[in-house]
């Protein structure tokens, strides 16, 4: 964990840290968490709900931590959202639980594949909860059953912004997000992809209510901040999606 200066005098430093630019201590970590987003078509006979009974039966067994989604955008489709802390848990676990003889009929949706690491914006009061808890809690509360997941990209320009003003167009990017989760309207997770997804798209966003409307709003009202507005290059697919199990 750290930071490491290259002959040239490149600093490299992979850690997440929080806590620069606030009056709390200093937090660093060298752990973040990985989630990924599969969604599938049922055919040859195997439905929906016969695959999701059968995934569920699985996951339980295996205590495999995972969300299943009904995909309201498709009678036989469904979404699984998984996660670890280690990503061979997607190779050494998820893959053979999606690849059983039972489920040999649910055909991968390659566009709407979703793969994303948590991330530290410096100003996380508690950095493990942020990196780590939170946006599992997020996932499996039962009270959110909603939830749209998305990828974004945003353009080569916002990177030339002075950093300054950088700061100030994220911020009131962020102040919407509090303010609908404050009234309990939408709750995010947030997850950085950049050279991990087949789009070349640079963030997931995932986004969970107790309903579908306050998540459409909040997108809706998005759309009118100077990040979304000026420079966001691609956003979507978007996954509509309802939870219709729980493991974790």
């Amino acid at each position: 964990m750290g930071s490491e200066k290259t002959d040239d005098g490149l600093v490299i430093d992979v850690t997440e840290r929080s806590g620069a630019h606030g009056p709390g201590p200093v937090q660093e970590m060298d752990r973040r968490l990985f989630m990924q987003l599969l969604v599938y078509d049922c055919e040859q006979g195997l439905s929906a709900s016969g695959a999701i009974a059968k995934l569920s039966k699985h996951a339980s067994e295996s205590d495999l931590p995972i969300v299943i989604y009904e995909d309201v955008n498709n009678p036989q489709g469904l979404g699984v959202l998984t996660w670890s802390d280690d990503p061979k848990h997607f190779v050494t676990r998820v893959r053979p639980a999606l690849t059983v003889p039972a489920l040999e009929h649910m055909r991968l949706r390659h566009d709407f594949t979703m793969l994303g690491r948590t991330y530290a914006t410096g100003y996380e009061p508690d950095l493990n909860h942020w990196l780590i808890q939170r946006p599992i809690d997020t996932a499996l509360n039962t009270a959110w059953p909603w939830a749209v997941w998305y990828p974004l990209r945003r353009s080569g320009a916002f990177e030339k912004v002075a950093p300054a003003d950088r700061g100030k167009i994220l911020r009131e990017h962020a102040e919407i997000g509090k303010a609908y989760g404050k009234q309990d309207l939408a709750h995010d997770i947030r997850l950085a992809c950049h050279g991990l997804d087949a789009n070349d798209n640079e963030f997931v966003i995932g986004l969970s209510s107790h309903s579908l409307h306050p998540i459409s709003h909040i997108v809706q009202t998005m759309r009118k901040t100077t990040q979304t507005s000026e420079y966001i290059n691609q956003m979507g697919p978007f996954f509509v999606g309802h939870v219709a199990f729980r493991n974790g």
